[in-house]
């Protein structure tokens, strides 16, 4: 009987340490698959079909893991598994999934992403990011496999997560997914405002017009970023549209920065019936109005205006305006590059920091005029360092074949950087043609 009792105890002993042992090995186990897969991950692409299983395993740490290696081991080989990752059930694992694709066409997208290395949700991490200003994207000579699109499009219209789906419309974008404008479009009508607005900022990327018309019920939404992001891109794209209600934002809204975005808007749908609101805003306090309100008159092309816009840029003390002003001159044909010309002036700002982002598209919309063009071309191979690299970039988007003459001779500039951009620019632009 004793011996009865006793074994019983010990085997009740055992079941104990049993079980205690099951509920602790579950922590250590995860930690050693983790352990493996950065083993594995260290061995690069050969050791991509060991890692792969690891994504059906039942622990998300292990996946987002997994993910991880496949993202930093990088080549061809990575992206089936990675596409296989993006239909996980985990918001995260589809999240880095996504990310991980757009490094794969745009190396050191997830390091400055700023979620790489960690287990942590990244929920916030994504909510950081939202109203990112930095516009990345892939080269247009750069072709995605068609499939990528096809699943991130997927994800921007049904994630698992708001987030996700955010995280799917900002890598639509800096792939220029084409093929995923319905999906974001879709997208547009989820009510969270990051999904909105990175959808809003792919669609401005990818430029399809055929998407401007359906982002403007978006132009009147309480939320000022997704607000202003609609705005523009209607503009972007074209949508004409959008006019009568730009034009009431115009008068109704109580936001200097809604009224900004709404004239610039207007600038970019050339009609003449909005001539006589150009001249009012030309002379407004707000030198943002101002800007737009010369943009507006440079598109109507009025060589009546010429005048007008001459003695406001002699005038025109702050910088943005002024550029503005000088794009219109331009563009209303004082196209001369004489060395206090308007012309002249949007180069020679290609050299600065601040406003280079600003002179820049102008001068690819100025240099799509063949006039404007061949000016550019005498002044390419002879400015400065970061006039030969721009200007380039701009004879890239706009040029024709008489552009290559130009493009190969920076590609062999003495500085290697010009030299380096100059090949860029020359790869795209033979893309084009």
């Amino acid at each position: 009987m004793l011996r009865s009792n006793h074994m019983q105890f010990i085997r009740v002993l055992l079941a104990a340490a049993l079980c205690a042992g099951v509920l602790s090995a579950e922590p250590a186990d995860v930690k050693q698959r983790i352990r493996a897969i950065r083993d594995l991950g260290k061995l690069g692409s050969e050791s991509i079909p060991k890692i792969t299983p690891y994504l059906s395993d039942e622990s998300v740490d292990v996946r987002v893991e997994a993910v991880e290696a496949l993202t930093d081991i990088g080549g061809i080989g990575s992206l089936d598994p990675l596409l296989a990752a993006t239909r996980d059930n985990d918001p995260e694992v589809q999240i880095r999934a996504a990310e991980g694709l757009v490094n794969f066409y745009y190396p050191g997208y997830v390091k400055s992403s700023g979620i790489s290395g960690s287990l942590k949700r990244v929920g916030s991490a994504i909510r950081a990011k939202f109203g990112d200003p930095s516009f990345v994207i892939i080269e247009p000579y750069i072709t995605v496999r068609p499939e990528v699109i096809t699943e991130l499009g997927k994800l921007a219209r049904g994630g698992a997560s708001m987030e996700s789906r955010a995280a799917a419309a900002r890598a639509v974008g800096v792939l220029r997914g084409k093929a995923a404008v319905d999906d974001l479009v879709t997208a547009l009508r989820s009510k969270d405002d990051q999904v909105m607005y990175e959808s809003l900022i792919a669609l401005q990327k990818i430029r399809d017009t055929s998407a401007g018309p359906r982002v403007i019920f978006l132009m009147r939404d309480l939320n000022d970023k997704v607000q202003i992001a609609a705005i523009e891109t209607a503009g972007l794209l074209r949508a004409k549209e959008a006019t009568p209600t730009l034009r009431d934002l115009l008068k109704v809204a109580k936001k200097d920065k809604v009224r900004r975005a709404a004239l610039t808007a207007l600038a970019m749908l050339p009609d003449p019936s909005n001539h006589a609101i150009f001249i009012q805003y030309l002379s407004d306090r707000d030198e943002g109005l101002r800007a737009a309100a010369a943009e507006g008159l440079a598109r109507l092309k009025d060589p009546a205006d010429l005048s007008v816009i001459q003695s406001a840029f002699n005038s025109e003390r702050k910088m943005s305006p002024r550029l503005s002003m000088a794009f219109a001159a331009v563009a209303l044909g004082q196209n001369a590059a004489t060395e206090l010309s308007p012309l002249r002036y949007l180069v020679n700002t290609l050299n600065s920091n601040a406003y280079r982002g600003v002179a820049q598209p102008f001068l690819v919309e100025l240099s799509r005029d063949p006039g404007v063009r061949r000016t550019l071309f005498t002044l390419v191979n002879q400015g400065t360092r970061d006039e030969k690299i721009h200007l380039g970039q701009v004879l890239a988007t706009t040029g024709d074949k008489d552009a290559l003459p130009y493009l190969e001779a920076l590609a062999k500039d003495p500085d290697l950087d010009v030299a380096s951009e100059g090949l860029k620019s020359l790869k795209v632009l033979r893309a084009r043609l």
